[in-house]
């Protein structure tokens, strides 16, 4: 009898341990909430953010990568496409020449918006892989800086020349006018590399019809006071110079503003 009624209470313990661990399993289970899925900073769910421009609003100037919400602004759009000269690196975003730009336009009374599609660091390769981008965003003007970088990395002419001609040529299939900027090169870089470099921009505009700004830093290359430390990027006053330029050399192009009532 005794060895009986203590297996029926080994047992009668057991059981109950087990029902106490099951209810513990399930109210651990209730109380635990599925996270939110992770999304990581290249994945195809953060990259559908950054949107183009006839997709979503960008903030501030149009830089590539800050879309958030549709646009209802339905003014053509002039796509300043270049390097950092474009980009506005070392200045703030509205003293950045397509921002300068913008500012020019609206007071003269045009009716256009300009995207400044400027990558610091870009090259004419680099662009060339760009340009479907810029198509999506149905330009109807763009502006071409682009050059700089190959010849301060000394990179092949050829190369650069094939380069900006398949993007030109790529645009202009899209009935896209295009307005090429010149560069130019510092003298240290060799009398034969920077001659041949300095041709390739009057060249190609001859070729295809293009207008060309002959030098994009025109009265400011050579003015310290324009110029941030480096020496190769102009503060927002030359900014603004280079802005003032560039509109001189578009508005022949552009739809004329409709007279005020």
């Amino acid at each position: 009898m005794c060895r009986s009624a203590g297996l029926r209470f080994l047992q009668h313990h057991v059981v109950a341990a087990l029902g106490y661990l099951l209810a513990g399993v399930v109210l651990f289970s209730c109380d635990q909430r599925p996270e939110p899925p992770s999304v990581s900073p290249d994945s195809p769910s953060s990259l559908a953010r950054d949107r183009l421009p006839e997709q979503s609003e960008t903030a501030g100037a149009d830089q590539p990568g800050h879309a958030r919400h549709p646009s209802a602004d339905d003014r053509p759009r002039i796509v300043a496409f270049g390097d950092s000269l474009t980009a506005g690196l070392g200045v703030a975003p509205e003293d950045s020449y397509p921002s300068h730009l913008q500012r020019r336009l609206d007071a003269a009374g045009y009716r256009y918006r300009v995207i400044n599609a400027g990558v610091s660091g870009e090259t004419t390769a680099g662009g060339l892989r760009r340009v479907s981008w810029i198509l999506n965003s149905r330009p109807s003007l763009v502006i071409l800086e682009l050059g700089g970088n190959d010849g301060l990395r000394g990179l092949n002419v050829d190369e650069t020349q094939s380069n900006l001609e398949q993007i030109i040529r790529r645009l202009l299939a899209e009935k896209v006018p295009v307005v090429l900027a010149g560069m130019k090169l510092p003298p240290n870089y060799g009398a034969d590399y920077t001659a041949r470099f300095e041709a390739i921009y009057p060249k190609l505009a001859t070729t295809y019809g293009l207008t060309l700004i002959p030098f994009f830093l025109e009265g400011v290359a050579t003015d310290a006071t324009l110029n941030q430390a480096d020496g190769i990027h102009p503060t927002g006053e030359g900014y603004r110079l280079v802005a003032e330029h560039v509109f001189q050399a578009i508005e022949p192009l552009l739809l004329k503003p409709r007279p005020a009532r």
